[in-house]
Formats: structure tokens, C-alpha cells, sequence
């Protein structure tokens, strides 16, 4: 038995004695002897969790239909990629904006930013602007406008897409939604509802000239028709110029996105 000082180390077969050894002044206890010979524990901080896409509901040929939810902010805005399939050009803007949000500082305090990546898989794949049941998406909403047809679907609601979408809606009931669109051309941002302040905001920071619904083409059942006349929820329609680059628009618009995504 070696002694140190005032103090006694016990090799093993004598520890059951430790009890009476804590008695001893100045003794160090046995197990902090031990953690100290065998070093500092190594203490790894956990690495923040990154985003992951959740599957809302799938297309009809089965494609899933994704979600990514950024932030933990009051304010709640839904930004969807797509609606029709040969309108990509937002593909960029939908990639790069997670990124973006992510490393604005202040934004994810503010905002709960939800993205659905796009609404029409199918037409994505196949470059159609409608489904594969070959029903427009952009007109298959409850909305008091719509009209039932081979092209607009028999009742609202009646793909699974654009049901996917309206339960969505109904369960983040988002502050402001954000669509992106695709127009041959010519580029704008169009809205519905009480959004009008917010589009005067996108045109400032992009250049994009503001377009009321009621100065295009009747769009019965449309997402902006529901969302924003029977809803009266603010709503956005990014028309990007169809056959533009989508990385050179993207860069175009990302400052004004941001801005309507933090502007209440």
C-alpha cells in the first residue's frame, strides 16, 4: 500500500476499505483517482439537425409530393416551386431559397417558411402543364369560380394533388403564400387577396411590374382564386418569363423573395 501526503490509494483488492478511508482528511475518493488516470471524458457537442424533406401525399402516378419546413417564426409563409409542369423556371429559386432563408440573420426567429417543392411531379416529368390525369392543377380549387370540366377536374378537389396542396394550406394557414409560375413572354408578380402591399414590395426590390388578377385571363378555380378571394389570404403568383435561364431569374428575384417572406 503506497501513501501520498495525507492520503491513501487503495489498490484494488483493497477497496471495500474505502469506506473507512474516506474518514481520513485530505483522502481523494477512489473513482475520482480512476477518472483522473484515465483522462478527461470527451464531451462531443451535438450537431445541429438539418431540415429534412417530409412526403405530404403523391402524385397519381405515384410521385411523392415534399415538404421542407424552415424556421420557428411567428410569421408563417408557404412558398410553392410549381404547379405546372412545363413552367420550371422557379426550379432554381426553390432550390437556393432554403439556403438563403437559413443564413439571413434574424429570418428563422421570425419565420416559419414552409416549401413545397412542386405540386405536379408527374407534369414535371412529362413537360405538360397538367397532370397525368390530364387535369390543370391551377384549376381544381374550391373557390366560388370554379367550373367543372374535362380540363379543370369534375369537382374541386377530385386529384390528389391538388388535395394535397388545400390540406396543406388548411393546417399551416400560412400568413402569405408564394407561387411560382411561368409566363411566355413576358415576367410580373400577380396576387389575389389582401397582398397588394406585398406585391408593390416585390416589384420595388426586382423590377417586376405588378399584375392584378383581374387584368389577365379568367382563371376559374385557380389556387389564387381560393387562397385569396374565398380564403382572403394574401397570395403571390411569380411569373417568371417562361424559357428564361431559371439561375439568372432566381438571382433576380431572391432579394425581393426574402423581403415579402419577413414583411408582414
Amino acid at each position: 500500500m503506497a501513501a501520498t501526503g495525507a492520503c491513501v490509494i487503495l489498490p484494488a483488492p483493497m477497496r471495500p476499505l474505502l469506506s473507512l478511508l474516506l474518514l481520513l482528511p485530505g483522502c481523494v475518493n477512489f473513482h475520482s483517482f480512476e477518472r483522473q488516470r484515465q483522462g478527461p471524458a470527451v464531451v462531443e457537442a451535438a450537431a445541429p439537425a438539418r431540415p429534412q424533406w417530409q412526403t405530404i401525399g403523391t402524385s397519381v402516378e405515384g410521385r411523392p409530393l415534399r415538404t421542407l419546413r424552415l424556421g420557428h417564426g411567428p410569421r408563417r409563409v408557404l412558398w410553392v416551386g410549381g404547379i405546372h409542369g412545363d413552367e420550371r423556371e422557379g426550379a432554381v429559386a426553390t432550390d437556393g431559397l432554403p439556403h438563403e432563408f437559413l443564413n439571413l440573420p434574424g429570418a428563422a426567429d421570425a419565420v416559419t417558411l414552409t416549401i413545397l417543392e412542386d405540386v405536379n411531379p408527374d407534369g414535371s416529368a412529362a413537360n405538360t402543364r397538367a397532370n397525368s390525369n390530364r387535369v390543370d392543377l391551377n384549376r381544381n380549387y374550391p373557390a366560388r369560380n370554379f367550373v367543372a370540366s374535362a380540363s379543370n377536374g369534375q369537382s374541386p378537389l377530385d386529384q390528389p394533388e391538388a388535395r394535397a396542396l388545400h390540406d396543406l394550406l388548411l393546417a399551416e394557414r400560412p400568413h402569405l403564400v408564394i407561387v411560382a409560375h411561368a409566363w411566355r413572354g413576358d415576367h410580373f408578380i400577380n396576387f389575389d387577396g389582401p397582398a397588394e402591399r406585398h406585391a408593390q414590395l416585390f416589384s420595388q426590390r426586382s423590377g417586376y411590374r405588378v399584375k392584378p388578377s383581374d387584368k389577365i385571363a379568367p382563371t376559374p378555380g385557380s389556387l389564387g382564386s381560393w387562397v385569396g378571394r374565398t380564403l382572403g389570404t394574401p397570395i403571390l403568383t411569380l411569373e417568371y418569363e417562361r424559357g428564361a435561364d431559371p439561375r439568372s431569374v432566381w438571382l433576380d428575384t431572391r432579394e425581393a423573395i426574402l423581403a415579402v417572406i419577413l414583411t408582414e
